[in-house]
């Protein structure tokens, strides 16, 4: 995993995380935006739209590192895999 030490995460500016007030999960690779979706309704404290403008940051990072993302929104996120093992 692409981890950061402490001392570059907190040189990133704050547009580089998908929550930028919290700076909580860097979009700085692929590694680091399929972590931001899979950790994303872990993040707690924040409100739907400061979520909605998280998902907005996380999709550019996502076309600019070349991850596929399935979701059309962050509310879709877990349930098209539960859907899945379901059928």
């Amino acid at each position: 995993m692409a981890e950061l030490k402490q001392k570059d995460r907190d040189a990133l500016p704050e547009s580089n995380f998908a929550f930028e007030k919290q700076r909580k999960e860097p979009l700085e690779n692929a590694t680091h935006v399929r972590n931001a979706i899979a950790r994303f309704n872990q993040v707690e404290g924040v409100t739907d739209d400061e979520r909605d403008a998280a998902w907005k940051r996380i999709q550019g990072a996502a076309k600019k590192h070349g991850v596929e993302v399935h979701e059309k929104s962050w509310r879709e996120i877990g349930k098209t895999h539960a859907a899945a093992k379901k059928g």
